[in-house]
């Protein structure tokens, strides 16, 4: 298992409790209810954000709703969890739509870009495996991250391309799609140049790509080559935000910390990716220890909170 998979599966470092403590003191539903909704874009949580609550599949949808979000991004390892307990995708779709919130992507590792042959077949199994899971529930994206692939030898990007494309070409028979994305950390798919040269010429019309604010920082990419990447392009974008004084080499994903609590050029990265045809999908990923401690339901309504604040007036 690759570092940057450990440090995201089981965000193994604590980030201080200050950002969480500052807003103990304040109501979040009141924060949540006195900022408007920006039509332009569609809040979301990552289950990332209150995993460490370890509540199970179906008690982390219950808590986003009850939040406030009608969009989540799932993990297939808690999907995947539900199900062998017992669970049934007929059953989660049931409650899904009871709670009137829509699964915009599921976040899964499956090793579809290495170079060893066995592992990729291996991966390629797995991935039509969820992908046919996520459709039973009407969830219509998966992420594609470089699982696997994270360290050197670097992989040539026509040799990704076409092993993307063949992931979308399964996607067409599922109606799920793969969504490539860039890994900060990663030796593979560390650029925004990268993941948008992966997409383009695998010359398929659903082609996506999945950025974050964090890898953005991480990765050492110029917001300058934001705007290359095209609104199609984007339908979900990770939003987050990292302290000050963390050199892009150093910083690792438990530093992420809510929108607006670092130095993050936020707005100016939601400016750029708005689309005046359709709404985008903007997701809250984080993987911080303290908000881990704090109440699940707190911690949701939290990051809607910070959500709609960094979105007003834009």
């Amino acid at each position: 298992m690759s570092n940057h998979l450990q440090n995201r599966r089981q965000a193994l470092q604590t980030l201080g409790l200050t950002a969480g403590a500052a807003l103990l003191n304040t109501s979040v539903s009141a924060m949540s209810t006195t900022k408007k909704t920006n039509a332009a874009f569609k809040y979301s949580l990552n289950m990332s954000t209150i995993r460490g609550q370890k509540l199970g599949f179906i008690k982390e949808l219950q808590v986003a709703a009850k939040a406030g979000f009608t969009s989540v991004e799932i993990w297939m390892d808690t999907f995947q969890t539900y199900l062998h307990n017992g669970g049934s995708t007929s059953e989660a779709k049931k409650i899904i739509a009871g709670l009137g919130i829509t699964v915009e992507n599921a976040i899964g590792f499956a090793k579809w870009i290495v170079d060893d042959e066995a592992v990729r077949k291996a991966a390629l199994t797995q991935l039509q495996h969820e992908m046919d899971l996520l459709a039973q529930i009407g969830c219509h994206r998966i992420a594609a991250p470089p699982s696997g692939a994270t360290g050197l030898p670097l992989i040539d990007l026509n040799v990704i391309t076409d092993r993307y494309r063949t992931i979308l070409q399964m996607g067409d028979q599922t109606g799920v799609v793969p969504m490539v994305e860039m890994w900060g950390s990663s030796h593979n798919l560390k650029k925004i140049s990268q993941v948008l040269y992966v997409a383009t010429e695998s010359e398929h019309k659903n082609a996506l790509v999945l950025l974050d604010v964090f890898h953005i920082y991480k990765g050492g990419s110029s917001l300058d080559s934001l705007p290359f990447v095209g609104k199609s392009a984007i339908e979900i974008f990770h939003v987050n935000d990292y302290p000050a004084g963390i050199a892009p080499e150093k910083i690792s994903e438990p530093d992420r910390i809510y929108p607006d609590d670092g130095i993050a050029p936020l707005k100016q990265i939601l400016q750029t990716i708005k689309n005046p045809d359709k709404p985008v999908v903007i997701s809250l990923e984080v993987f911080n220890e303290s908000y881990y401690k704090q109440d699940a339901l707190f911690v949701a309504k939290t990051s809607l909170a910070k959500m709609k604040a960094i979105t007003e007036g834009l």
